[in-house]
């Protein structure tokens, strides 16, 4: 009877710590955006925002912006997200996400990220301009 006891121990012992390990979904997907900078990330766009509508509205006080900029919550922003990659991703996934972001390639993919987005837009833009420069010169030689 006492190794039927301490068998069972051992068994719920090994199960509450698995279970204790284990995250569920929402809590992988939170813990991928906050080690991608998600969340920041909105938090920039609305400071972004923020700057051009006191630029719209010049007679509003700074303060005004500034407590309205801290009033705005990221985890607002990460709640609605977590749906989307729930709808795309399994969990295992995300979790080979996470191992990636984490891994020296992944941090720096991280850090460089803003660079690439920023040259990344201005190469875009440069190429819409050359497309519509090309386009304009073609409907000129073609009579239009």
């Amino acid at each position: 009877m006492g190794k039927k006891i301490m068998w069972c121990c051992v068994v719920l012992a090994a199960f509450q710590i698995s279970h204790a390990q284990e995250t569920t979904m929402r809590e992988d997907i939170r813990m991928f955006l906050e080690l991608t900078g998600s969340a920041d990330l909105g938090i920039q766009v609305a400071r972004q925002m923020m700057s051009s509508y006191h630029q719209i509205y010049p007679d509003v006080p700074a303060v005004f912006w500034d407590e309205f900029i801290e009033s705005i919550r990221p985890e607002d922003l990460t709640n609605l997200v977590i749906p989307i990659y729930e709808k795309h991703f399994t969990q295992d996934e995300i979790r080979e996400l996470i191992a990636f972001y984490r891994s020296p390639i992944g941090t720096k993919m991280i850090s460089v990220l803003p660079q690439l987005t920023q040259e990344s837009m201005q190469a875009g833009q440069e190429w819409g301009t050359k497309i519509g420069e090309d386009l304009l010169q073609r409907l000129e030689q073609e009579g239009y």
